[in-house]
Parts: structure tokens; C-alpha cells; sequence
């Protein structure tokens, strides 16, 4: 009977087993002859293998858990795979000479007017290296190793780039996002990765929580627009229309420093802040150090929010929260207590077995050990009284014989007072 019953457990057990393993497989493509003509439209990540390769096969499972990897991080790169004992041409175009090899184009080339524009229209953001071989070529495709999983690369000539795009100087690293460009400056932008990593967002965005948990990379501070997007409120649309035009209006003084959008709803600021965080209004994010600025103004228009900026940079608003000693142990009672009231909130039974249990048994130790102390105490009160106390028997101590030995011996001399004492029972 038992059997019978675990059989339909184990069937639906390994089912889902399967489902799962045939999932994983399937995040990661197995590549054909059509892949020639994708490649030039996307970033790929290819596994060059072959089908009776060891090292290959035990490779498999570690290169579908890359391809997961990068579909839940929503990466530019796409994970593929290739028989290359099938399509050898294609091996050897990548110069393909032993199993398993992994080859990943960091930057692709854009020939044509008509693929610049292509690429506009297809990506948001994206980044082009223009001119011939330098320092600078260098250093941007160190910055596409480290940061190609997150944006995309392309280098092209000077006559592919558009003709608005002015340029002050040959080579130069440009980012297309917002339907405009930035130039990167090395004097006022910095480290070329550092640059690429702050810029590789769009000026304007929907946040939500793990989009602000990237954002802590960059260094910016976040300007957020906190409302409730179901209402449809003057207040409400006012300040998220607000924040668009100053991320639009003023993105050549700000973008280098701050990044604009807006958040629906504040569950998620309230367990930044700690606090209750009233809605509709607008909060400044430090997310690379938990700081936060809240309005000291009332904000009528894109001026006076530009004007609460500009006193956030020059140190005139004062900086709450942060990550100090105090700080964290005050995130650790606030998570702590979030987390009882999340419980009871949906489950309050459950809550009570948690909670009510470890109390009853710690009630019941500590009863246990008070009750333990006053009995132990009474009894050696009790001992002591009748030690000190001489029984009332029908003889007194001085009449009492001592007890006869055993066999028959003599007794032994009753022990021989004082003499002084002798001297008072004669007096």
C-alpha cells in the first residue's frame, strides 16, 4: 500500500525533473547555418563543440546554467552553441582549432549609414568607438570585456557617423541614448569604464527595486518621482511630468550626476527610508551609501526642482540615513519587525505557532527554575531547624543512654566532663 502510494509522488517528482532539465537546455540555442546572418544583429556567446568531446560534455551543464544567467539578467548577450564538426566553415571563420572553444565578438562594426541606423532604431543604448588604431581603442575594449554583458559596443569611421554628430577630436568614444549623444571626455568624465558603466542607462527610467540596486554601481544620485500611477490626480502627474523635463531639459548640466524616473507606489522606498514616505513626492537617492535627501520645499515647477538639485550639490540640503554603526542597527530592527508584521499580516496563525511557541517553552523553563530555587531553600530551612532544635522524646539528652556495641563488649566510659564544669553542678 505504501509503495502504490508513493508511485504517483515519484512519477509527478521526476516529471518535474524533466520539465526543468528540458528547460534549462532550452535557454541555450543550438546554432546552425543561420547564424551567419544573425550574428550581425546580435551579441552572441557560442560553445563550439564536438559531439564525442569528454571535456565538451561536461562543459554542457555549466554553459546552459551561463545561458540562464544571462536571460535573468536581461543581458545584450545572447548564449549559443555549435556542432563545429557539422559546420566547420563557420568554426574556422572563428578560428576554432580545439574542443570545447568559446568565442565572443566584443565589438562588431557597422559599415553602413543604413546599419548606424538600424542600430538606432533597435537598441537604446549603445556605444561607438570612431577613428583608426590608439591608446584609446584600447582601453574601450577592456571597458566591452568587463561591461559587455550590460550594453552594447560597435566602433565605425567617421563617415558612417551621422551628421549631426560633431566631434572635436579623432579617436572618440560615444554613447546614442535619449535621442541624442554624449562624447566621452577623459579630463572631465575619467576612467573610460567607470564612464561607460554610469552611462549605459537612459537618462529617464521606471524604477523599481532591482533596477535601483544597479544604479548603486554608477555613483549617481537617483531622483525619483514616488507616486501612485493608478492615480490619475493633478498632484500625481504633475511631479512625475516635472522630473521627464528636467531629466530632458537639463540633461547636459545633471546627467553626469544624477539619474531622473519614477517608482509606482512606496513599499519599496519605505524599507529604504525606514520610515512611511507619504505619496505623491520626490526623493533623491544615494544608492551606493543608503543617504537620502526628502523635499524642504514645495516643488510648483521644473525650476524649483532644478533648485532643490543644485542645493543638493553644493551641500546646503541636509543628507539623512547612510551606513553607519547606528544606521545598521537600526536596519536591523526595522527588518526584523517588517518581517513579524509581514507574518501575521498573512498568516496570523502561523505567526502565533512561531512566535507563541519558543515563548511558551521559555515560560515554562523559567517557571521551572524559580520553582526549583524555593523548594531547594525551604527544605534546607527546615533542616536547619531541626538541627538546631533537640527532639521532644520521653527522655532528655542528659538521661539518654549511649548505644551498647556489638558482641557483647563492654561499654565503652562515658566521656569525662570539665573540670570547672563539675565544679558548677556542685555549686
Amino acid at each position: 500500500m505504501a509503495s502504490w502510494r508513493r508511485g504517483p509522488a515519484l512519477r509527478l517528482w521526476a516529471a518535474v525533473f524533466l520539465l526543468d532539465l528540458a528547460f534549462c537546455q532550452g535557454q541555450v540555442e543550438d546554432l546552425d547555418d543561420s547564424f551567419k546572418e544573425n550574428r550581425k544583429d546580435d551579441i552572441w556567446l557560442v560553445d563550439f563543440y564536438a559531439p564525442w568531446c569528454g571535456h565538451c560534455k561536461k562543459l554542457e551543464p555549466i554553459w546552459n546554467e551561463v545561458g540562464l544567467e544571462m536571460k535573468s539578467i536581461g543581458s545584450p548577450v545572447k548564449v549559443g552553441k555549435m556542432d563545429a564538426t557539422s559546420y566547420s566553415s563557420i568554426a574556422s571563420e572563428f578560428g576554432v582549432r580545439g574542443y570545447p572553444t568559446i568565442k565572443l565578438a566584443l565589438i562588431r562594426p557597422l559599415p553602413s549609414q543604413q546599419m548606424f541606423e538600424h542600430m538606432q532604431k533597435r537598441h537604446r543604448v549603445f556605444f561607438v568607438y570612431i577613428g583608426g588604431e590608439s591608446p584609446l581603442k584600447e582601453k574601450y575594449i577592456d571597458a566591452a570585456s568587463e561591461l559587455i554583458v550590460y550594453t552594447y559596443f560597435f566602433s565605425a569611421s567617421e563617415e558612417v557617423v551621422p551628421a549631426y554628430v560633431t566631434l572635436k577630436e579623432m579617436p572618440a568614444v560615444l554613447v546614442f541614448k535619449d535621442e541624442t549623444y554624449f562624447v566621452y571626455d577623459e579630463y572631465e568624465d575619467g576612467d573610460l569604464s567607470s564612464w561607460i558603466n554610469r552611462e549605459r542607462f537612459q537618462n529617464y527610467l521606471t524604477m523599481d527595486g532591482f533596477l535601483l540596486y544597479e544604479l548603486g554601481d554608477t555613483g549617481k544620485l537617483v531622483a525619483i518621482a514616488v507616486i501612485d500611477e493608478k492615480n490619475t490626480s493633478v498632484e500625481h502627474t504633475r511631479l512625475k511630468s516635472i522630473i521627464q523635463e528636467v531629466a530632458r531639459d537639463y540633461r547636459d548640466q545633471f546627467h553626469r550626476d544624477f539619474q531622473f524616473g519614477h517608482m509606482d507606489g512606496n513599499d519599496y522606498i519605505n524599507t529604504l527610508l525606514m520610515d512611511e514616505l507619504k505619496v505623491p513626492t520626490v526623493v533623491v537617492l544615494n544608492t551606493s551609501n543608503q543617504q537620502y535627501f526628502l523635499l524642504d520645499r514645495q516643488i510648483k515647477n521644473a525650476e524649483d526642482m532644478v533648485q532643490f538639485i543644485n542645493n543638493i550639490l553644493d551641500g546646503t540640503v541636509y543628507a539623512q540615513g547612510g551606513d553607519s554603526i547606528l544606521q545598521r542597527l537600526k536596519r536591523i530592527v526595522f527588518d526584523a519587525k517588517s518581517t513579524v508584521v509581514s507574518i501575521f499580516r498573512s498568516s496570523p496563525l502561523m505567526g502565533c505557532f512561531l512566535f507563541g511557541l519558543p515563548l511558551g517553552v521559555i515560560s515554562i523553563m523559567c517557571y521551572g527554575i524559580c520553582t526549583a530555587d524555593a523548594d531547594g531553600g525551604y527544605i534546607e530551612e527546615r533542616y536547619e531547624v531541626s538541627k538546631s532544635e533537640p527532639d521532644d522524646g520521653p527522655e532528655s539528652e542528659e538521661t539518654q543512654e549511649p548505644p551498647q556495641p556489638r558482641g557483647g563488649a563492654s561499654p565503652l566510659p562515658a566521656p569525662q566532663e570539665p573540670k570547672d564544669v563539675l565544679e558548677k553542678k556542685k555549686d
